[in-house]
Formats: C-alpha cells, structure tokens, sequence
C-alpha cells in the first residue's frame, strides 16, 4: 500500500474509494470518450475510476480507520476483476458506461468494503445496490445521448488496484488525488 499523505485530524476531506485503471484501459476509454461525448464536458483521463464506496466530507482523523478497511477488503478480494462496459447510461448530471461484473466480483469487494465502513461508524450504504460504473462525463443539461460501444468491441476493463481519493470540488470541476493505493489480493 503506498502511503498516505498527512492531514491535520480537524480538517475535514472528501473521500472516496475506488478502482482504478491500468492505462492500456484508460486508452481505450479516453479513446471512446472523444468519438462519442462532443456534447459534454469528458471527465478527464486522471479522473476515470469506479467508485466503491463514497464517503463524502469526512474528519480527516478517519483517514486511517478508512485506509484499514480498504487495506482489508481488497487484501482479501480476487486478484482480477473483470468489468466489461454494456451499456450508455445517464442521469441528471452525468454520463456513465454501465459494467458487467464477471462473476459479481467487483460487487463482493465493495460489499465488503462499505460493510467494514459501516463497522467502523465512518460510512452509511446508499439504499440502492452498488452499479459498477465509470463516469465518462459531466454535463449541465442531459444530452440525451445513444452512443455506440462497439467501438470498444468486448474491451474488459480489468482494475489495477483500488484506491482512497481526496476530492477537491472547484468552479472547473472536482480534482481527485490519489492518497493511497492498495493492490487487489494483497493479502496484508
């Protein structure tokens, strides 16, 4: 796991958890994005990931209550995940490329991780089932958007280790740092 940068325990972060991808498979998105998306504002290639579990505004003296828990989940996860996108999807505010989860392994890494989120009082599970997606975009006003993904032909995104990410919200658009990174399988 690489190390966290220090923060001060007042301070309040915003976190998020998630999978990120090797850049053979960021080519192929990023890739996709520009043919596809000329109606929005494409998230840009340092942002694309799949998100495990959002944490939002959080004391910055979780961090290591936060970074234990993914330790663990991805530590005790399947060394490879196999996510193929099937399908276009957006919502009110963003474009997103829906994924099969071969197997339901992505699936059972972030069932394990919010569960020990919730264990450790820092996380409470959004209603609905965890989707596994990538945010390819962001817009103001729907699109409406039908693109095609033959392009990416049967293009299985297969994540390089999961991650905490520090999200700062600017007048631009969110900016994502990596705090640290844990590879899947790790067995710590």
């Amino acid at each position: 796991m690489t190390a966290p940068p220090s923060v001060g325990g007042s301070e309040r972060i915003r976190l998020f958890l998630g999978l990120r991808l090797p850049g053979a498979a960021l080519d192929v998105v990023e890739a996709w994005q520009h043919v596809h998306l000329e109606r929005m504002r494409i998230a840009p290639r340092e942002q694309l990931h799949l998100t495990l579990a959002f944490l939002g505004h959080r004391p910055a003296a979780d961090l290591p209550v936060v970074l234990e828990a993914l330790r663990a989940a991805a530590g005790g996860a399947e060394v490879e995940l196999r996510l193929m996108p099937v399908r276009y999807r957006e919502t009110r505010s963003v474009a997103m490329l829906v994924c099969d989860d071969e197997g339901g392994r992505a699936a059972a890494l972030a069932a394990d991780l919010q569960e020990r989120l919730e264990r450790a009082g820092v996380y409470r599970r959004e209603g609905r089932p965890w989707l596994p997606h990538l945010t390819v975009g962001r817009f103001r006003e729907p699109p409406g958007l039908d693109p095609n993904l033959a392009n990416m032909g049967t293009y299985v995104l297969i994540p390089s280790d999961a991650s905490a990410y520090l999200s700062r919200l600017r007048p631009s658009g969110a900016e994502y740092e990596v705090l640290a990174s844990v590879a899947l399988g790790a067995q710590v």
